[in-house]
């Protein structure tokens, strides 16, 4: 079965680019060039995922993430010119699942759409506790022990439960916030410094160089994701 795309955005050539590049792609594709319409298919059609822009006509962005949140979990992937941290920490806590900011690539578009749709699906499907697999990299969430190759690494529980939070948003962009809110709790929320050492600290366990990550993506001014494949 086709996945179900919705396209909210007000500009009719990016909606028929994005149109044509997801349905040569096997996708189906509905589009909207306004928030209300977008609200009204979405509820009407209960797609697999809305791909959002910001810059609506008659609504902000923000909103219509809040309004589709009150009534699906469907996954929202925002893609919009504007590219402050600060409109993008918006966007994702308010509820949008990943953020890319024009012009965007289209490939890195449908890996995001590939890794949100093999989550989704894992998420319907009840199993036992799944373990992830990344480029040599492994996480027995059911044995709680992460390989390297043949090599295991031992991670404290806070680089453990990091690590593992991203794996399970893999491909999406974790705030800083919500990061810190999911290892160390709600009254923790404002200790970006404790994240920033556990995050220094795992990624030498892991070998990554900085400057060219293999496994964690720093998204400047946002929070970290785990690359998509």
């Amino acid at each position: 079965m086709q996945p179900l795309i919705l396209i909210a955005d007000d500009e009719k050539s990016i909606r028929s680019f994005l149109k044509v590049s997801l349905e040569t792609q096997g996708y189906k594709c509905i589009e909207a060039e306004t928030g209300s319409a977008s609200l009204m298919l979405a509820a009407s059609y209960d797609p697999d995922i809305l791909i959002l822009d910001l810059g609506l006509p008659d609504m902000d962005g923000v909103d219509v993430i809040k309004k589709v949140r009150s009534i699906s979990r469907m996954p929202i992937i925002i893609v919009s010119a504007r590219g402050h941290d600060r409109e993008k920490v918006e966007a994702l806590d308010a509820g949008a699942d990943d953020y890319l900011t024009k012009p965007f690539s289209v490939p890195e578009l449908l890996a995001r759409l590939r890794v949100i749709l093999r989550h989704k699906l894992s998420s319907e499907t009840p199993s036992e506790k799944p373990v992830f697999r990344l480029d040599g990299l492994t996480v027995d969430e059911d044995k709680r022990r992460v390989w390297l190759g043949d090599e295991e690494i031992h991670l404290t529980p806070n680089e453990y439960k990091v690590l593992l939070l991203l794996f399970k948003y893999q491909g999406k962009v974790l705030t800083h916030r919500f990061i810190i809110e999911n290892v160390w709790g709600g009254l923790a929320a404002d200790d970006t410094q404790s994240l920033r050492v556990c995050m220094g600290n795992l990624r030498r366990k892991l070998y990554e160089d900085p400057v060219q990550p293999r496994y964690i993506i720093t998204e400047i001014g946002v929070g970290y994701r785990l690359a998509d494949e």
